[in-house]
């Protein structure tokens, strides 16, 4: 009897295994960030994008690093191992997000590009590199910086903006305009709304000039001046080789600001690659 029952257990199933239909091996994607800390984990936006912007049919790698240049990351080899990840096998696409601007400024020494020659070679070699790797590269314009005289959104970050997008139509890159978009939406909110960004809040007298409309260097009081380097205006916006300090500034971001602008990136990259829509959540 005892017998009898294990056989007809076994057929049962076998039948069963016979009738379930065959497993459909998965298609993931990778999507690669690369940049500076605006984009890194600590003070960018790129840990909120891939939280909780992009769905578990995509890897999300971060190797965006604070402090680099769009020279230095190559020099140090941090695009190297950007190209080891877009090397690994097994998915179906791979997408690679390429941010650069703050660092490329004039007065960090080792980092600094020159914006008519070296910056937009820099951007070029990520893009030819990342499509020989067989990967769809996407530029981005650098993030801007919360910076104001008299209510006025000082945008000092515009002229390598405008070489990113020129370098985009170029090479026919997907563009991600995030330097204009967060433009609108910090000029638009006005110094003191916009200060909820940051990773601190502000000291006392830092919030004092942000009421006035113009901003103060977040750690030695000096008017930002009018057309003056970034370093003069905001010396936290000088990035350490190594992740940004949890302080308040005018260029990085804190969580409420690391949620903002992950969305506004989703938004725009969704328009900018449509093949990109089934992996992201807006």
């Amino acid at each position: 009897m005892i017998a009898a029952l294990t056989v007809a257990a076994a057929l049962i199933q076998t039948s069963a295994a016979a009738e379930a239909p065959p497993v459909q091996p998965i298609r993931a994607s990778k999507i690669i960030l690369v940049g500076d800390s605006t984009t890194a984990v600590i003070g960018g936006w790129g840990p909120s994008f891939c939280a909780y912007h992009v769905t578990s049919f995509a890897a999300c790698v971060n190797l965006a690093r604070g402090g680099r240049s769009s020279g230095s990351y190559i020099a140090e080899g941090s695009w190297d191992l950007a190209l080891s990840e877009m090397a690994t096998p097994g998915y179906a696409n791979t997408y690679v997000l390429i941010q650069f601007g703050h660092n490329d400024q004039p007065g960090k020494p080792g980092r600094s590009t020159d914006l008519a020659t070296e910056f937009p070679a820099n951007l070029k070699r990520y893009v030819a590199e990342a499509r020989a790797r067989g990967a769809t590269p996407i530029l981005l314009t650098p993030l801007v910086r919360r910076q104001f005289v008299d209510g006025r959104l000082q945008n000092d970050l515009e002229p390598w903006a405008e070489a990113v997008r020129v370098v985009a139509a170029e090479t026919n890159t997907p563009l991600v305009d995030l330097n204009h978009a967060s433009a609108e939406t910090v000029q638009a909110l006005g110094p003191a709304m916009s200060a909820r960004f940051a990773q601190a809040a502000p000291s006392p007298e830092v919030a004092a000039a942000l009421m006035t409309g113009t901003t103060i260097a977040s750690s030695t009081g000096v008017p930002a001046a009018p057309g003056a380097p970034s370093t003069a205006q905001n010396n936290a916006a000088v990035e350490p080789l190594g992740q940004a300090r949890i302080a308040f500034d005018y260029t990085h971001v804190g969580r409420e600001g690391a949620d903002f602008f992950a969305a506004l990136v989703t938004h725009d990259l969704i328009a900018a690659a449509p093949s990109m829509r089934r992996l992201l959540i807006p």
